[in-house]
This record gives C-alpha cells, sequence and structure tokens, in this order.
C-alpha cells in the first residue's frame, strides 16, 4: 500500500483510506471489526469517522459508528497502528449531538463538548485528525464547490476563533492535526491565512467529495492543495454506488442505500445517467471492474493524499482494496477526459 504525506504533518497515511460511515446502520459491529480487520491486513493505516455517523444520521443511532472503532481498539490493541481521523458536525438545526439541546455550531464549547465525547467512544486518549465536517458559515450548496453560486447568510463564527478553539484542544493533547471538510477555495485559504498570521494549528488536509462525476476540487482547490500541502481526502469516490454499475438500467438490489435509504440524489441529477453510462461503458471497453477504474483514477491524481472507500461487505472491500493495482493510462485517462469534457460535474 503506497504511503503518502498528510500535509506538513510528519505523518503518512495509506493511499486508502477506510470510510466508516455503514457501521452501526448497515453493518452490525461484527461486520465493521472484520473490515477493520482486513483493511490493516493490506496495510491500510487511516480510518476515516465522525461524530454524525452513522448515515443516514438520527439521534438512535448516533455515535455508534465511533464506539465500533472503540471497541476494534480495545479488543486488538491496535491503536497505535491506526491514524484515525473524525469530525465535528458544523452549524445546521439538529439537536441531539449536543447535551443541552442546542442546534450545532462550531463555537468552543460545542468543539469541546463533541471533541470529548469522540475520545470517550473511541476509547482513545487522542485524535489524529480532527476535522470540521462542514462550515460553520452559510455556503451556497453542502460541498462549498457550486456550479451555480448564490448568496447565503446567516450566523457564523470567525475562523480565526474556530482555530482558536482547535489549537487549544492541540496543546491540550486532545487531538494532533486538524482539517477541513465540505470547504471551499476561500475558506481553505482564510485557515491557512490565520495559521500563519496568528501562530495556529495549520491545516493539513481537505475532505470533499470527487469522483468521475464531480471534479469541482480540480477548478480551484487541487492547486491550493499542491502548493499548500493540503491534500484532498477524496469521499465518494464511487458516487455512492452508481459507478459500480450496480444501479444500470433502473436496478434496485437489494440492501442497497438507495433500497435502504433514498438518499442518493446528489447522484441522481438530470445530467448524470448518460454520464454514468459512459463511465460504465469505458470500463467495459477497457476490460476493467467499473468500480475499480472509478477508485483508481481518483487515487491516481496528484492533489489526493487518500481516497476514503466504504464498503458493506468484506468482498465489496476486497474489490476497493484491489483497485490499487489497476492503472490509469495515457489512453484511458484520454478517455475519461472526453466523457468529461462531454457531461462536466452532473453531480457536484
Amino acid at each position: 500500500m503506497d504511503l503518502r504525506p498528510l500535509g506538513r504533518t510528519g505523518l503518512s497515511v495509506s493511499a486508502i483510506c477506510l470510510g466508516t460511515m455503514t457501521w452501526g446502520e448497515q453493518n452490525s459491529e461484527a461486520e465493521g471489526h472484520a473490515q477493520m480487520d482486513m483493511a490493516l491486513d493490506r496495510g491500510v493505516n487511516f480510518f476515516d469517522t465522525a461524530e454524525l455517523y452513522p448515515i443516514p444520521p438520527k439521534p438512535e443511532t448516533q455515535g455508534r459508528t465511533e464506539a465500533i472503532i472503540g471497541t476494534w481498539f480495545k479488543s486488538r490493541g491496535t491503536r497505535d497502528r491506526v491514524i484515525l481521523a473524525t469530525k465535528v458536525c458544523g452549524r445546521s438545526q439538529s439537536t441531539w449531538f449536543r447535551d443541552d439541546g442546542s442546534p450545532c455550531e462550531l463555537s468552543r464549547r460545542q468543539i469541546e463538548e463533541a471533541v470529548d465525547k469522540s475520545l470517550k467512544r473511541l476509547q482513545t486518549d487522542y485524535i489524529d485528525l480532527y476535522q470540521l465536517h462542514w462550515p460553520d458559515r452559510p455556503v451556497p450548496q453542502f460541498g462549498s464547490n457550486p456550479t451555480i453560486f448564490r448568496r447565503v447568510e446567516g450566523p457564523e463564527h470567525p475562523i480565526p476563533e474556530i482555530l482558536e478553539t482547535l489549537g487549544d484542544l492541540v496543546r491540550a493533547g486532545k487531538i494532533r492535526h486538524v482539517g477541513l471538510s465540505n470547504e471551499s477555495p476561500w475558506g481553505t485559504m482564510r485557515f491557512l491565512h490565520a495559521a500563519e498570521t496568528r501562530g495556529l494549528p495549520r491545516v493539513a488536509s481537505i475532505q470533499n467529495a470527487y469522483s468521475l462525476l464531480n471534479r469541482t476540487f480540480e477548478g480551484g482547490l487541487a492547486e491550493i492543495a499542491i502548493r499548500e500541502q493540503v491534500g484532498l481526502l477524496a469521499y465518494s469516490p464511487l458516487a455512492q454506488g452508481y459507478l459500480t454499475g450496480k444501479y444500470a438500467g433502473g436496478a434496485l438490489p437489494a440492501g442497497s442505500r438507495k433500497q435502504l435509504f433514498d438518499r442518493l440524489q446528489r447522484y441522481e441529477t438530470p445530467g448524470a445517467a448518460p454520464a454514468i453510462e459512459a463511465y460504465l461503458a469505458l470500463a467495459r471497453e477497457a476490460g476493467l471492474d467499473p468500480a475499480q477504474m472509478a477508485l483508481a483514477f481518483v487515487t491516481s491524481r496528484s492533489f489526493v493524499t487518500s481516497n476514503i472507500i466504504g464498503a458493506t461487505s468484506l468482498e465489496q472491500l476486497r474489490t476497493a482494496l484491489d483497485s490499487t493495482a489497476v492503472a490509469i493510462p495515457p489512453e484511458l485517462e484520454a478517455g475519461i477526459d472526453a466523457i468529461h469534457l462531454r457531461h462536466t460535474n452532473p453531480c457536484p
């Protein structure tokens, strides 16, 4: 497994990161443990989770995913072999995360409460990478890289104030490094500016959606990722399963996220279907598993630090891990880019 630097932290993380958001909903504790066993055995040293998980978010399951990771650490004694990333919720109207029932925001009090709860569930004394799951400020679209911009306004905590809180948590030894998620070029640069001018922790990474169907990261953030060493942790590289081909022709596999929850609207836009079919056809022409082609494309990008994969079965996980052996030669990349020019970012 290829290891890559995590920003300027001095840590090296595997090119594949194990995503965990199905554990505690679609997957049991035992299944989550089995996935972590396989991933660690295959050289994956980087796990990503969140206080929000599992998905879909709801009060009765919130925190289960972190708890499953915690029991695995306790039973396996593997904490020192894993670089662990988790996230705090950004601003939202959800009221079940905080003890006093307050809606989520990135205030000092709420961030400190969230960190302490995550540490307890994870059964660890420290978090390697603590990420802001989405911005505190209002943004025009979840993911912060819309193809259509609309101005929105609302309350927000200043970025330097948020970073000062995270800096105090670093000094306290509760977190080691900080990262962003669903962030924009402007937001990323403001965090970097605050760090440089105020002596605060420097963000190490940015976790945004990135796939064949959503290459908006390349528009402004890719150059930042390379020049500022704030690499992408790419989530949803398979477009929530659409790029595997399992939904092709209107199929609805039993136990799939669409069949269970019908929450895949981000990948069901008017332009999505022809783009998906074009990528599936290209994979067939190249003699490749479409999931592995899609994953290999993401992993091979120069601005990607780690590609976050998720699975609900060991078979799916094995397929994803095996994608590291798939190359994207120039002729295949040219075919991918030709489709992208015809079907540009249908699912931002």
